[in-house]
């Protein structure tokens, strides 16, 4: 019998907070753990559902791993990626300090405690029936975001799905991998880096598209991959939104003045990108009945983090852990990266792109842990 997914969410704080072990006289700490539970834990799946695996396709956010195995600049397997990973300092190719989301929701639909990249050399059959992540670092919903990093396209992604579904099938045969196909739970994170790389830092779209017409293309593109991956059997499909975008350290330093606030430009074409994926989600929703389409907002409850940092337990929002924060990321953020911070459960964002471990696991429960029930 597989765990419930508070044990794996339990199993998971363990495993990353292990100086809680060592400083259980502190009530500090363990008052912290408990706000982090209340938001990790998604409880029980409704009706005794179980589900079998999780699937994820994305960008960075989700990208577990993958981009290790490719050639391409857009890679974090090195110091001081992974600094609090399981034990620490164990760089895995997680854009962040420790898990990524992928990993986070896998433990609360009960699955596993980590969701291992597809193109992991090392993978058992056991391991692909419960799940993996095909998300790549630097791809987006727009072709020309993947091909610009040289990462794995959209495209790419859905077809390392359809080398993932003849794999299962020759390992446990037609009807488990049906099965599993249809029950598992997918996971769609991308977007961010259509706009705030492709569109806003180089001027191949901007000859073709303004914003609104830029934002029609990304949504008839996250349409048509949805479709796609329907047809191929997936029936429990949630999309994140674009988050705050416009807000993280890397925008506000290229777009934000010399007070590096909020790039408005890029937050306005993440609002009307979300409110055309959100209809077309809609459209989806009602042409296939059968199956569940979910949108997950990621920009109001980010917005809310960054806005009411200290309710959450934050303290830095306007620039990450890592080097200056203001604008090292990748390649950027590496070992000789100077005043890298000690004390990154006080910061929002890990580089000047991607959030900390904390943060994403208190932002995976804000924007999931009420629509987990819209899945099923």
């Amino acid at each position: 019998m597989r765990p419930s997914s508070s044990l794996i969410l339990q199993k998971v704080l363990l495993s990353q907070f292990p100086q809680a072990i060592l400083w259980c006289g502190s009530s500090m700490v363990i008052i912290a753990l408990i706000i982090i539970f209340q938001h990790v834990s998604a409880g029980n799946l409704p009706n005794n559902e179980t589900v079998p695996a999780v699937i994820v396709f994305g960008d960075s956010i989700v990208d577990s791993g993958n981009n290790n195995y490719i050639n391409t600049i857009v890679k974090c397997d090195f110091s001081p990626y992974g600094r609090d990973f399981g034990s620490g300092d164990n760089p895995t190719g997680r854009f962040s300090n420790g898990l990524v989301p992928s990993d986070i929701i896998a433990a609360k639909f009960g699955v596993k405690s980590l969701l291992p990249p597809y193109l992991d050399p090392n993978l058992k059959l056991e391991d692909l029936l419960t799940g993996v992540s095909f998300a790549s670092g630097g791809a987006g919903y727009d072709p020309l975001t993947s091909k610009l990093m040289s990462v794995i396209s959209l495209t790419d992604q859905l077809n390392m799905f359809k080398e993932y579904i003849n794999k299962i099938k020759e390992g446990v045969g037609e009807n488990r991998t049906s099965m599993i196909v249809s029950k598992s739970i997918y996971i769609v994170c991308i977007g961010s880096d259509d706009i705030a790389n492709t569109y806003v830092q180089t001027p191949f779209r901007k000859i073709q598209y303004d914003i609104p017409s830029y934002t029609d293309f990304m949504a008839s593109q996250a349409s048509m991959f949805l479709q796609e991956l329907y047809e191929l059997g997936a029936r429990r499909i949630g999309v994140f939104s674009v988050p705050v975008i416009g807000c993280v350290p890397s925008q506000r330093t290229i777009g934000g003045g010399i007070l590096r606030t909020c790039s408005d430009s890029s937050n306005q074409a993440a609002i009307l990108f979300n409110s055309k994926l959100s209809k077309q989600m809609d459209a989806l929703q009602m042409n296939f009945p059968d199956a569940r389409f979910v949108y997950l907002d990621s920009y109001n409850p980010f917005l809310d983090m960054l806005q009411n940092p200290t309710k959450y337990g934050f303290g830095e929002v306007e620039k990450g852990c890592c080097g200056t924060g203001n604008i090292e990321v990748s390649i950027l953020c590496n070992r000789y990266s100077l005043n890298t911070c000690s004390n990154d459960s006080d910061y929002i964002f890990w580089d000047s792109y991607h959030p900390t471990q904390k943060a994403y696991f208190v932002l995976s429960s804000l924007i999931l842990d009420n629509k987990v029930k819209d899945f099923f």
